[in-house]
């Protein structure tokens, strides 16, 4: 028999402990709301984790809602005693706790928290309402709660920490020096996080170049519906992201055929890629009927086709070609250029690859292989000759981006794109 406690519980602290041997620091998020009856089995999991590694090696951080009631014009502390009340009734005493409010916490709120839920005066921490989610660890930091963290920890010898490029960051995305318009095409932009990783790497990229990102996001099933030339125009650049299905394909090979006949930057991240690759085979080299067997499984030319590995997977769940995979770089492309070096590393999300049956073909056209999987010859990277910036890629290259540390491609895109605005 599966039970809660200790099955589950079990499990849930096997995956927190099943981390990289030179990681020193594991942090756990638990969503939700304390008292949700999904939530207690990861409550309870790091209740007994403490037991498990001793107290002095972990530390309860909580976050919790400090509301702005306007009709009395005061902050009220009463969810946030009622939610570490909750913790502690099943043994979990916070160390810290940060407040989310609307304004800023007096003295008077944080010394009653304090005393309510039996943590120092230091250790709340306010975290107000921002302008962008950037500047929240900066708001974490002036409150010390970096040294907080570490004293509870026993590394209280730790240095002090270099922000300086997070401010840098900060300042130039409050303040860029001019816009870029980017088109993202795709098949779930009606779910604003749907693609949140690529509209951060966007983000990251456009803020370390000086500029800021206005992103149109275009339903691809509209540019069937209303024309590819009403949909883009305007457009700096072009990015199609990663998808299943057949739903709105045509809408997505309208873009890349608009992006390469208008010569706008073009960027195709998974099954972009693929579209890519369907429009070239269609559209430049005559090939007819050229599809993805994903969309069309009796297309007569499949140019994206199941990999090898994947033709005799039935059991859909948890089977794709999943992690980081090495990629070697072809001299004398953009990405070559773009990354500074030959080897490069991604995170791949996918069952369909680049049917190298066409693959001469397509590169005696113009569409170039400029990165491929080394000892499978697996097509990594597409580069289309002849084009300002015309790249497609296999993996998933903005689960790579971070703020100070914006992945190369999305900044080469974005580059190409400014000069094409200009």
């Amino acid at each position: 028999t599966v039970q809660v406690i200790p099955h589950v519980t079990n499990e849930i602290q096997e995956s927190i402990l099943k981390v990289d041997d030179d990681v020193d620091i594991v942090i756990s998020e638990i969503g939700g709301t304390v008292g949700d009856i999904e939530g207690q089995p990861f409550l309870e999991a790091i209740r007994q984790l403490a037991n498990r590694v001793g107290r002095e090696n972990v530390v309860y951080c909580h976050v919790t809602l400090v509301p702005y009631i306007k009709a009395a014009g005061e902050l009220k502390t009463k969810p946030t005693q009622h939610s570490v009340h909750e913790l502690r009734r099943i043994g979990i005493q916070p160390d810290i706790i940060v407040c989310r409010s609307s304004s800023p916490l007096g003295s008077d709120i944080r010394d009653k928290i304090a005393l309510f839920c039996s943590v120092p005066k230091k250790a709340v921490i306010q975290a107000v309402d921002a302008s962008t989610i950037y500047e929240v660890p900066l708001q974490l930091c002036e409150q010390n709660f970096d040294s907080l963290v570490m004293e509870r920890l026993g590394l209280s010898d730790h240095e002090e920490p270099e922000i300086s490029d997070w401010r840098d960051f900060v300042e130039a995305y409050s303040n860029p020096e001019r816009e870029i318009e980017i088109a993202m095409v795709g098949k779930y932009v009606s779910h604003k996080d749907a693609y949140l990783s690529v509209v951060e790497a966007l983000t990251h990229a456009a803020t370390g170049l000086g500029c800021g990102i206005r992103l149109r996001h275009v339903e691809a099933e509209e540019v069937e519906k209303q024309g590819v030339e009403n949909m883009l125009r305007g457009a700096q650049g072009i990015l199609v992201p990663g998808g299943f299905g057949s739903r709105g394909t045509e809408g997505k090979i309208e873009a890349a055929r608009y992006a390469r006949e208008k010569k706008i930057p073009y960027f195709g991240l998974c099954m972009g890629m693929q579209i890519a690759v369907v429009e070239f085979a269609r559209n430049v080299c005559g090939i007819a009927a050229a599809n993805s067997l994903e969309f069309d499984p009796g297309t007569p030319n499949p140019v994206i086709h199941l990999m090898d590995e994947q033709k005799k997977v039935t059991d859909k769940g948890g089977t794709m070609r999943l992690g980081l995979y090495p990629c070697e770089l072809t001299e004398g492309t953009r990405v070559r250029e773009a990354y500074g070096t030959k080897l490069v590393h991604e995170r791949h999300r996918h069952r369909y690859e680049f049917n190298n049956d066409y693959r001469k073909r397509l590169a005696e056209a113009g569409l170039k292989t400029a990165g491929i999987c080394p000892g499978r010859d697996l097509v990594e990277i597409v580069e289309l000759e002849d084009h300002p910036w015309f790249v497609g890629v296999q993996f998933h290259p903005e689960f790579r981006s971070r703020p100070v540390r914006p992945h190369p491609l999305f900044t080469a895109f974005l580059a190409a794109a400014m000069q094409n605005g200009s």
